[in-house]
């Protein structure tokens, strides 16, 4: 007899949890899909593209091995971008911080600091940019490249920052 009310309350329990569960997905599960929803369909096109965590390079220091900029959505909307590379070998660096403005998905607006030290440029020191720099996409890249090359030493700086895998 033992067995058989056991067994019935374990029946009863298994019949029940199904029951159980759709209710947390009818009431909370349901606000997180609602947020995650509008969450994502408060970003356009682009911003879906271009927020999160990206590889960045810049030629003088190494396009076998990458930095990272993250680029995020601030409160106020505005899209942040910081990061950089630094070098293995010595202590050259490309650091990034400023604010993205997206003119389309393959051109974005970059107003900020570019700060960047090479051993054998400018002398060794730090070429410091403060201002608005292009970064644009060509057909068949995987990366927005700035269009303002020239640095502190009239040299040519390849700065890229490339797609999300």
């Amino acid at each position: 007899m033992r067995h058989i009310k056991l067994f019935t309350l374990l029946l009863c329990m298994t019949l029940a949890l199904p029951t159980m569960a759709q209710k947390g997905q009818r009431y909370g599960n349901r606000q997180r899909t609602q947020q995650r929803t509008t969450q994502s369909q408060a970003l356009t096109p682009a911003e879906r593209r271009v927020l999160g965590r990206h590889m960045i390079s810049l030629q003088w220091i190494s396009w076998d091995y990458f930095g990272s900029v993250n680029i995020t959505k601030e409160a106020d909307g505005r899209l942040h971008c910081v990061g950089g590379q630094e070098s293995r070998e010595n202590d050259d660096y490309l650091r990034i911080d400023g604010y993205i403005t997206i003119v389309d998905a393959d051109h974005l607006i970059f107003n900020g600091q570019i700060r960047t030290k090479v051993s054998y440029l400018f002398n060794g020191d730090e070429c410091l940019r403060d201002g608005q720099y292009d970064f644009v996409t060509k057909e068949g890249r995987k990366y927005w490249r700035m269009q303002q090359t020239e640095n502190c030493e009239s040299s040519t700086d390849y700065i890229d920052i490339y797609y999300r895998k």
